[in-house]
């Protein structure tokens, strides 16, 4: 039964107040008066697809969601959404709305072409909220070893963290966001299981947001969505989420291998007995004064082995008491003033990059709106609508589909829009 102007303009004003806007808020994003966004919601004036769209971006919904049969007034994405009213001065909203209408294309366009990512394939540790910080860093500990034991990683690096989420049918994104977000995790029938990462922030550090929200993705998914702030770092869910993405990140045992190879990491006095059925013999060994030290260049070679800063390499070498505190203080004023990347270059160590993983994303995703578009599926109006999200310009994207051979004469296309 179709949607009449009167009912489109209650779902309107219910989509406004469950995102905690006011009819203000609303006009001044929409570049319109007050008084046409009551009328909207009264149901006396229209409302045109351009209108429809921007509002849908404007309250974090799918634009179908309005003209569906069924419409549902608020939900936990908006929950969250209203979650970030004192938080907004740095842009939050801005990026929830960015990342949730990415999600709604990508959901959209595997529809379309029927890919099924459907959420029960993707693993869940029913843990209960950690009750204290120690609880959930053992937690988090805990679920990244089993977690590595499932997907059969043993102790080793891990590879390319999009292609592993992916893997495991969860969506990812890159969005840029406030300096102090470090990603976002978002489960919802319409949108799915998405990961959405910063896409401003390094590359190392990249990789480790991709760990601490794949934490999320397998411990708090019930909360419907969850932003990652830096303000956010002493709750206890993010303490979890942070135990476990360093732990899946270095393993403990692939840890003190590396370093035993490196011939440092042993005691500075062993004791062993050393026996047989006639007796036993005491060993009593000490290793040389300083050759277990472990120097800055050996944590550049650490960080760069498991993808990670040298930061986070020295944090880990203290937590799993590899390094004393003062030879931890030591080595990370050295890292803070600069000298773990000059000793990178000087060892040819590659940097990691950022724009890899970026460029990643943005091939899978223009990957699926050019299928779609090839099948007619889209217009290339909403073809150029897609590309523009992922930061592809209109000449890049002419470029692109020429490349593809997509490109017909315009007296012999026959493309039917459909989004």
């Amino acid at each position: 039964m179709p949607v009449d102007q009167a009912e489109l303009g209650r779902r309107i004003r219910q989509a406004r107040e469950a995102c905690g806007m006011t009819q203000e808020d609303v006009a001044r994003a929409l570049g319109v008066s007050r008084a046409t966004i009551t009328q909207i919601e009264l149901g006396n004036r229209s409302v045109s697809g351009l209108e429809l769209d921007r509002l849908a971006y404007l309250f974090a919904r799918d634009i179908r969601e309005f003209l569906a049969e069924e419409f549902t007034e608020d939900d936990l994405i908006h929950a969250l959404f209203r979650s970030q009213d004192q938080a907004d001065t740095d842009g939050v909203k801005q990026a929830l709305r960015d990342c949730i209408a990415l999600g709604h294309e990508l959901t959209s366009l595997e529809e379309l072409l029927g890919i099924n990512k459907a959420l029960k394939t993707v693993a869940e540790y029913p843990f209960a909220t950690p009750r204290s910080k120690w609880e959930a860093i053992q937690t988090g500990a805990r679920v990244a070893q089993e977690e590595r034991r499932r997907l059969g990683l043993g102790s080793a690096p891990l590879g390319d963290l999009v292609q592993l989420l992916e893997g495991e049918g969860i969506r990812t994104g890159l969005v840029s966001m406030p300096s102090d977000v470090s990603g976002l995790t978002i489960s919802h029938p319409r949108v799915g299981l998405f990961v959405v990462i910063n896409r401003d922030h390094s590359a190392t550090r990249q990789r480790f947001s991709w760990c601490h929200e794949y934490g999320h993705v397998l411990l708090d998914r019930e909360a419907g969505g969850i932003v990652s702030r830096e303000a956010d770092r002493t709750s206890l869910k993010e303490v979890r989420a942070n135990s476990f993405g360093a732990n899946l990140l270095m393993p403990e045992e692939g840890v003190r291998q590396f370093v035993a190879g490196l011939g440092k990491g042993a005691s500075s006095r062993v004791l062993a007995d050393v026996f047989d059925e006639a007796g036993v013999v005491a060993v009593d060994t000490r290793t040389e004064p300083g050759s277990q030290d472990l120097q800055l260049y050996d944590v550049v070679q650490l960080a760069h082995f498991f993808g990670v800063s040298p930061s986070s390499a020295l944090y880990r070498l203290r937590n799993l008491r590899l390094l004393t505190e003062a030879e931890f203080e030591r080595l990370k004023a050295l890292d803070e003033a600069g000298n773990s990347y000059k000793i990178a270059q000087f060892m040819g160590l590659p940097v990691q990059d950022g724009e890899r993983h970026a460029n990643e994303f943005a091939r899978r995703f223009l990957g699926l709106a050019l299928e779609a578009y090839r099948r007619q599926l889209i217009s290339r109006t909403k073809l150029s609508e897609l590309a523009e999200r992922v930061g592809i310009s209109r000449d890049a994207l002419d470029n692109l589909v020429r490349s593809a051979g997509l490109e017909e004469p315009e007296e012999h296309s026959v493309l039917v829009p459909r989004l």
